[in-house]
């Protein structure tokens, strides 16, 4: 196990969400990680983070850790490209964004996923919390976004 401190970050403007997406950009996540509580308005996503924050400075095999990623006030869900069909197709985080309502505090998140999918929350207020958890793990493959493939 690494000796590097668990992420705790909360959003509740544009600028603080940039944060939090760059820490999630390239977590992988199954379709079945991704649960809306109406009654609570909360949308959450259960994904395996890649530690980027980490991945420059520490020698050696890099990691990833679970998380969860929490959106709180969230009015409704609306997708592309997403399905829940098959629980086990395995999506990537590409990016977070928020577009703010005419009448702020609300808005609409945009979570972009490789492959074209995307999720749309509508917020009453800008509310996000990313947690680490302890459970960390050596992975194979850091993420790199100038490779070819043919």
């Amino acid at each position: 196990m690494a000796d590097t401190k668990p992420l705790r970050l909360m959003a509740e403007d544009a600028a603080d969400l940039e944060i939090i997406s760059a820490a999630v950009q390239d977590a992988v996540l199954k379709a079945e990680n991704l649960k809306y509580d109406k009654k609570r308005h909360r949308f959450t996503l259960e994904v395996n983070r890649f530690q980027w924050e980490d991945a420059k400075t520490r020698k050696g095999p890099k990691h990833r850790v679970r998380a969860i990623l929490a959106f709180d006030g969230v009015l409704g869900v609306k997708t592309r490209a997403i399905s829940k069909a098959d629980p086990d197709m395995v999506m990537s985080l590409l990016s977070i964004t928020f577009s703010p309502a005419d009448e702020p505090p609300g808005g609409k998140v945009s979570i972009l996923f490789s492959g074209d999918g995307e999720l749309a929350l509508d917020t009453e207020a800008l509310d996000v919390t990313l947690l680490d958890s302890q459970y960390e793990w050596v992975t194979r493959h850091t993420p790199d976004h100038d490779k070819r493939r043919r």
